[in-house]
């Protein structure tokens, strides 16, 4: 097995909603398992949860009400309409890195210019650093993912604006 068959069969078990899989092929046991709807209902209501917490105690401030009007009004300068863009996706699961090593410079830089193929960032997964190929041609508008951050499949990475 190569580690094409092993994306393809992440990205099959995560559209397909099976929870778990195993397979045993000669001297290879894979194991890929999905994360339970329980456990991502569990976070969703323990977030709202913590927020009025936070709420009662923002109210007597006088400066709260100017806090939610700022960040609006930033918004729109950093705001970018994503429609006429095309975005690369991450093809697997695992942990982002834009430069091939600590001490090299990044891949790409918001502003480069790409061509189909090129190498725009790594994706470790499994203690596998997979290089991750640009399938459009066009110039970085932004960098989505933080250098060393995790990421889930199909996660935004990049805008590009087609040539």
């Amino acid at each position: 097995m190569d580690i094409r068959e092993v994306q393809n069969l992440i990205k099959l078990v995560s559209k397909s909603g099976v929870s778990e899989v195993k397979i045993e092929y000669n001297d290879y046991k894979l194991t890929i398992k999905n994360k339970s709807e329980a456990a991502v209902q569990q976070v969703v209501t323990a977030v709202p949860a913590a927020v009025p917490a936070a709420i009662p105690q923002a109210t007597p401030v006088a400066s709260a009400p100017a806090a939610p009007t700022a960040p609006a009004a930033q918004a729109p300068a950093n705001e970018i309409d994503e429609s006429k863009y095309i975005t690369i996706k991450a093809p697997i699961i695992g942990t982002f890195y834009r430069k091939p090593a600590p001490d090299k410079p990044p891949y790409v830089e918001v502003g480069d210019s790409i061509n189909e193929g090129d190498i725009v960032c790594i994706i470790e997964a499994m203690k596998l650093f997979n290089e991750i190929e640009s399938e459009v041609s066009g110039k970085i508008v932004k960098v989505l993912v933080e250098d060393a951050t995790p990421v889930e499949f199909d996660q935004p990475l990049f805008l590009v604006e087609p040539i």
